[in-house]
């Protein structure tokens, strides 16, 4: 195990430590159209073990890979065999701390997934789809109305 840290601001994490990446189909809103979109992303390990139970997911795989695979210095590098259909997910490197950690937390998750190996069998659906833009606008009308004496003791 190598004692250099990998980021400055995560010293407890090292080239060494195991984390599970996947790719996700996601989509994107542009002026009305949505289109479909490949993110390459950190899966912490209770989503993951959520996964493996069968719910339906946007991940086609996940790959267990260490942080020094996926990082050149401070700078994250999708791994070859998705580098043609997959971008990175917004703040990349912070997720793939927290996620890191929480492996290292609870180190039975590192069996669903073996160092180096691809797990394919999930239940991927994209009846819910997963917009990466999406603006919530909460107004006035969202509101829930309440009766006179809700917050009065009778």
């Amino acid at each position: 195990m190598t004692t250099a840290t990998l980021f400055s601001q995560a010293s407890d994490l090292t080239a060494d430590d195991y984390c599970v990446f996947g790719l996700a189909t996601c989509f994107f809103r542009d002026e009305g159209e949505i289109q479909q979109i490949k993110i390459f992303e950190p899966i912490p390990s209770a989503a993951l073990e959520a996964i493996l139970k069968g719910i339906p997911t946007s991940y086609e795989l996940a790959c267990a890979k260490t942080l020094g695979e996926i990082f050149t210095g401070d700078k994250p590098q999708i791994p070859a065999e998705f580098q043609a259909r997959a971008q990175l997910c917004d703040r990349f490197e912070e997720r793939a701390i927290a996620a890191t950690r929480t492996y290292k937390s609870r180190l039975e998750a590192q069996q669903h997934i073996p160092l180096g190996t691809i797990k394919q069998d999930f239940n991927y659906s994209l009846d819910r789809k997963r917009v990466l833009n999406v603006v919530n606008n909460v107004s006035t009308e969202d509101n829930v109305k309440q009766h006179e004496y809700t917050h009065k003791v009778l």
